[in-house]
């Protein structure tokens, strides 16, 4: 229960992207990770206007970007100031369930189950004010699909949330029918929806489908399709030449294919793009590095990766689990 609560939090952290937040540039420092930016802007607008919405809540995320038990507290006061301020507005409500279930994923298993309900209830709500927020359905699908049935989960429900934008909002439909496609382990499925959306303008949806994209790829080489999992990855690297994750995801198949040397490459390369710092990036690297035998390599990169306030959880306790057997060797 506890690690697909954690994976839920992943998920939702790294759609934590929106229309919600109507300034470009802000959605876009959100989505690469680059919330020191984000967290100086809104500051300084609410400098001079202490009320202002978008301000409230691209601060509240911004401080709820990293698992740091006291900036996820900030970011959870600030989200709960944005609804005392503004209770009709979807934004502040996303906002509050995005940071808890960054919370869920720092705490132990007892608060992630305790958290589950709010985060749920505050998804919903959100959408409530909003049935076009769909960073928020977004979430709330994922929410179903991941959180185990007896806390909340449920994938009839995620089904009908993604039916219920067909005539609205068809893109956003498609994403989230792939989605539920993926939970199902229905690759085909997956990529023809996926192949179906076009997203246009619409920089949340296409935040969405990129990272759609990159699970996918890793889903298939896991299931053992590289040559399938390296055209997607081909393929992001093609669309998203100054993002991390096609550079990323290739790293993995490489690295899996025993291939240490290109999967350091890509790995280094991905590290210097755009949201490298939100993918594990250095924990990959170390465990290529250690494969091939460069110990002293290896270390520096997974000592890199447990210092970092964005790493998740689980990841870190294997990159220990590493670092002690490299000290031991």
């Amino acid at each position: 229960m506890r690690r697909t609560i954690l994976l839920f939090a992943l998920i939702l952290a790294s759609t934590a992207q929106a229309q919600a937040l109507k300034d470009p540039q802000w959605a876009g420092w959100l989505d690469v990770g680059q919330t020191e930016s984000l967290e100086k802007a809104a500051q300084a607008r609410l400098a001079s206007r202490p009320d202002d919405v978008q301000a409230l809540a691209a601060l509240a995320l911004a401080q709820g970007d990293r698992l740091d038990n006291a900036r996820l507290d900030a970011g959870v006061r600030t989200a709960e100031s944005c609804i005392a301020k503004h209770a009709d507005q979807a934004i502040c409500y996303y906002a509050l369930g995005s940071v808890q279930s960054l919370q869920a994923l720092s705490g132990g298993a007892m608060k992630a189950i305790s958290l589950a309900g709010k985060v749920k209830s505050n998804l919903q709500r959100a959408l409530e004010l909003d049935p076009t927020l769909f960073e928020a359905r977004m979430g709330l699908v994922q929410f179903y699909l991941r959180v185990p049935g007896m806390v909340g989960g449920s994938v009839p429900k995620a089904r009908e949330l993604a039916d219920d934008l067909n005539s609205r909002q068809p893109e956003q439909a498609r994403l989230l029918r792939a989605m539920v496609a993926a939970n199902d382990k229905n690759w085909a499925e997956e990529e023809r929806e996926l192949r179906a959306v076009k997203p246009g303008d619409d920089l949340p949806l296409k935040f969405a489908v990129r990272e759609a994209w990159g699970q996918l790829g890793t889903d298939l080489m896991w299931a053992k399709q590289p040559d399938k999992a390296r055209e997607i990855f081909n393929a992001l690297q093609r669309d998203w030449p100054k993002h991390a994750l096609g550079y990323y995801g290739m790293g993995r198949v490489e690295a899996s294919l025993g291939h240490q040397d290109e999967a350091i490459r890509l790995y280094e390369k991905a590290a210097t793009l755009d949201g490298a710092d939100k993918l594990p990036i250095d924990h990959r690297l170390g465990q290529a590095l250690a494969d091939k035998g460069d110990k002293t390599g290896a270390q520096r990169a997974l000592e890199r990766f447990v210092a970092n306030k964005r790493s998740n959880p689980a990841n870190v306790k294997d990159a220990r689990k590493l670092l002690e057997e490299l000290g031991q060797g």
